[in-house]
């Protein structure tokens, strides 16, 4: 499942880089930072193994565009993982670290 959804995630952001692309702005190697270690020795991997045999061809669209070089797939540290503020409860330190590592403020807080 991870893998999948990593794909999903390499699909919009192949999206978003051909609208990149209309304005002139040319991105390669892109690097998706990704907490599952599985799902990335999988997209660098071109062997099917018994194990990802049950995997449909189709969710091997980030594999093949991991060895084009379109992108690079970065293990980043569960508690490093950016993306956790948008979709898991968090405690309030944790939630406040990155947030503030995205460079959110708190607009209750701002100096006037």
């Amino acid at each position: 499942m991870e893998y999948i959804s990593a794909g999903s995630c390499c699909a919009q952001i192949l999206w978003m880089k051909h609208q990149l692309f209309d304005y002139g702005l040319i991105l390669d190697h892109i690097p998706i930072r990704y907490d599952n270690t599985s799902a990335i020795n999988l997209s660098k991997n071109p062997i099917m193994h018994s194990r990802t045999k049950h995997i449909d061809i189709r969710h091997h669209f980030l594999r093949d565009h991991v060895q084009k070089g379109d992108y690079v797939l970065e293990f980043v540290d569960t508690k490093n993982q950016l993306a956790d503020i948008f979709t898991k409860p968090l405690p309030k330190e944790t939630f406040f670290a990155i947030r503030k590592e995205l460079g959110l403020l708190d607009i209750n807080n701002l100096d006037k």
